[in-house]
């Protein structure tokens, strides 16, 4: 058994149920390799035994059978850029707040290698959303996919933008509004779900187009097939606008063209069966606690 582990440096409380995981994946006498940033954090500790460590860059090949993200959603979508194209599953232990991708509870750690040990487990492949535009090769490189959503919005105003919209050539609509979200079925539960998007389940074949507080009152988010190629330009008061792909952000001109589609590789995420997703909908959207149920 081979294990990444990843984690935010500044969530030290981390620490104490990182050592929990060790101990269970030692007793499975399984290969460890921690990201090289938080394996200070963790020697900084007073922690004396040294592993193996991993960057961006280098360390990481399909070989793993688990990728290990300590903190919450962000901390997973942070470990995409890690994981890549290269198949590993993840799996993440949540020691931050709301989590729908970080399903495990910290004080659970150690049945994250039990239960995978024994079956008790699914590997469910996650679609992502690629953005291809010259003008932000630079500042996005391979990084140029996200897992949750590619979103456009204002910058430097408080005036709205207007996204001119179209679905494999065919023109749509212009949203008036601060932004418009391209989300994923994971995405769905993020930044989507804030805008008044709907809860799509990860393994639908689906985009969602979301406004961010449209101004044209009539216009709705928009549940599109994944196979559609989206192209967006952007015009306003200012000279540019943002573009962000999950935790990653850059600032482009007005009137240049930004094409969007789903991306020729998926992210495999670990869904264990004491921990689904429609059981996170029911613990984190509190479905079920009408008293009439």
């Amino acid at each position: 058994m081979k294990a990444a582990i990843y984690g935010q440096t500044y969530q030290e409380n981390a620490i104490e149920f990182l050592l929990e995981l060790l101990d269970e994946l030692k007793r499975e006498n399984a290969e460890i390799c921690i990201e090289e940033e938080f394996h200070q954090l963790y020697l900084s500790k007073g922690n004396k035994e040294k592993f193996t460590t991993f960057t961006s860059q280098s360390g990481l090949d399909a070989s793993f059978d688990m990728f290990v993200s300590f903190g919450g959603d962000g901390t997973i979508l942070r470990a995409t850029t890690f994981v890549r194209d290269l198949g590993i599953p993840i799996v993440g232990v949540n020691t931050g707040r709301l989590g729908f991708l970080s399903t495990f509870k910290k004080e659970d750690v150690r049945k994250v290698v039990r239960e995978f040990v024994s079956g008790e487990y699914s590997v469910v492949e996650r679609s992502l959303v690629q953005l291809n535009t010259q003008a932000l090769d630079e500042e996005f490189g391979e990084l140029n996919f996200a897992l949750n959503e590619i979103t456009v919005s204002r910058k430097d105003t408080t005036s709205m933008i207007t996204v001119e919209t179209y679905l494999n050539d065919e023109y749509l609509t212009s949203y008036w509004a601060d932004g418009l979200i391209i989300s994923t079925p994971t995405g769905s539960t993020g930044y989507s779900l804030s805008c008044g998007g709907p809860v799509i389940v990860p393994t639908a074949k689906s985009l969602v187009l979301t406004p961010i507080a449209p101004h044209n009152l009539n216009a709705r988010p928009l549940v599109i097939s994944d196979d559609t190629v989206i192209r967006l330009k952007v015009s306003g008061r200012e000279e540019n606008h943002l573009v962000s792909l999950d935790s990653r952000i850059a600032s482009l001109e007005n009137g240049q063209e930004i094409t969007i589609k789903k991306a020729s590789f998926t992210i495999k995420m670990i869904e264990y069966t004491s921990e689904s997703f429609l059981k996170t909908l029911r613990n984190k959207l509190l479905w079920g606690e009408d008293k009439r149920n």
